[in-house]
């Protein structure tokens, strides 16, 4: 067995495998014992087919699986005798030519490889980068502190409707009458809720369903039909509001705080406030350090100036999808894929370089964070310990969410180690600057 590189276009070589009878005679072989075994062919017992049958049937085809089989390791075998690093696959080459499985007994077979392109990065002081935290606002606080208070809340009847009131109301259109129906203000735009501003009880208004509510199993349920009686029932309606209800916070007595704090860590409006601000930092310092680590990135990215074998990407892209995409499609993609790939090199590089590790304590406590945000998602702030846990198990145990959470503590601890090593300047600006930054970015 022979094999040979040639360079071919940047960053890519063709690999030349000839593989002749004496390499692959003993695996044909061994195969062809194994069909002659299980064959069942009409006329002969199991087992009992002539080896002169079984060759006629099958070698052709058995050769050339092995011989494909034996040139492909031999691929692997000789990249990393070499010391060869690529990028993506191997993959079969274009140049391929035919083969005569029947009638020859040495084939050439030929493979492509994307050459890794080496990485030499040196970090030092003289590199900088800028940190940018976002400064907390006085309409940041109020407003998060409101959207906290509203979680211990309550309704309150007011007289007249000013922007995001629930209204309980009766609809009539003649044929139908529905007393007690729920009209809720704060899932409307401003424009939807201007005909209803400062309106009273007692009021009365035309309004068309399909419009109120716009969901059709929203629709059904208030109207109390089946989703298919919908399209007979006239949905133009006189609507007359029987009660104004408001969201009010609750009072900032000791009695909320028993409630909201149980633990007594906060116990006055100050602490309140100061927790407030501790919550805000926290959710802004993950954006700030998003945006810190899309800096790092492009840094990274430029000062490398790696060039990968961009043309043999493509073709292994087009390979390993099987024709899912086509190449219009792959190159439609290609620029953000190519970004998303080399700083995925990069990453790997530093990992092996620095011997970067993460530790299952790590992985663990990223995934009770993650159990914590979607419970908050979904109005449970407070979560049990015991329910964030088992959650985090779950999540953990899917293969995909797992290799996320991997994924993203080893982005942050490339970025860590890179902070360490150059200089990084903290500035705080406003959050209306800081999302232009990262628009611009």
């Amino acid at each position: 067995m022979k094999i040979t590189r040639e360079q071919r276009e940047v960053g890519t070589s063709l690999l030349k495998v000839v593989v002749g009878e004496a390499d692959y005679a003993e695996a044909v072989d061994k195969a062809l014992r194994e069909y002659k075994r299980k064959a069942n062919i009409p006329g002969f017992r199991p087992g009992m087919v002539p080896m002169g049958v079984v060759r006629k049937m099958f070698g052709k085809g058995v050769v050339a699986e092995q011989a494909y089989k034996l040139a492909s390791n031999s691929v692997f075998e000789y990249l990393q005798k070499e010391g060869i690093d690529y990028v993506g696959d191997v993959i079969p080459s274009e140049e391929q030519g035919d083969f005569d499985f029947e009638n020859n007994t040495e084939h050439e077979f030929m493979f492509e490889i994307g050459e890794a392109p080496k990485v030499d990065v040196t970090l030092s002081k003289e590199d900088k980068l800028t940190y940018n935290k976002i400064k907390i606002e006085k309409t940041m606080h109020e407003q998060y502190k409101d959207n906290y208070l509203r979680r211990f809340g309550r309704l309150v009847e007011v007289d007249t409707v000013s922007k995001d009131e629930a209204l309980t109301v009766t609809l009539d259109n003649g044929d139908m009458r529905i007393e007690d129906a729920y009209v809720g203000l704060i899932s409307m735009t401003d424009e939807e809720r201007k005909p209803f501003e400062g309106k009273k009880v007692g009021d009365k208004m035309e309004v068309n369903v399909n419009e109120l509510y716009k969901s059709e199993t929203q629709r059904a349920s208030i109207l109390q039909v089946k989703g298919e009686e919908l399209e007979s029932i006239n949905p133009n309606f006189s609507l007359e509001i029987t009660q104004i209800r408001q969201f009010a916070n609750p009072e900032l007595n000791e009695e909320f705080f028993k409630m909201a704090f149980p633990d007594g860590n906060i116990t006055s409006e100050a602490e309140l406030d100061k927790f407030v601000d501790a919550e805000i930092e926290k959710e802004l310092s993950r954006e700030a350090d998003y945006l810190f680590t899309i800096r790092v990135r492009n840094f990274l990215m430029e000062k490398a100036g790696l060039q990968m074998p961009e043309a043999f990407l493509k073709r292994w892209l087009y390979t390993i999808n099987e024709g899912k995409f086509t190449m219009e499609d792959i190159e439609k993609d290609f620029e953000g894929f190519i970004k998303m790939f080399t700083w995925n090199y990069l990453q790997k590089h530093f990992i092996q370089a620095y011997e970067l590790t993460v530790s299952e304590d790590e992985v663990n406590a990223e995934a009770k964070e993650f159990a914590k945000a979607q419970f908050a998602q979904y109005g449970m702030p407070s979560a049990p310990e015991e329910m964030i846990e088992n959650f985090s198990k779950q999540i953990l145990s899917n293969k995909e969410q797992a290799q996320k959470i991997y994924e993203k503590l080893y982005e942050l601890k490339v970025v860590e180690y890179v902070k360490s090593q150059i200089k990084v300047s903290n500035k705080s600006v406003s959050a209306e600057d800081f999302a232009k930054l990262a628009q611009e970015m």
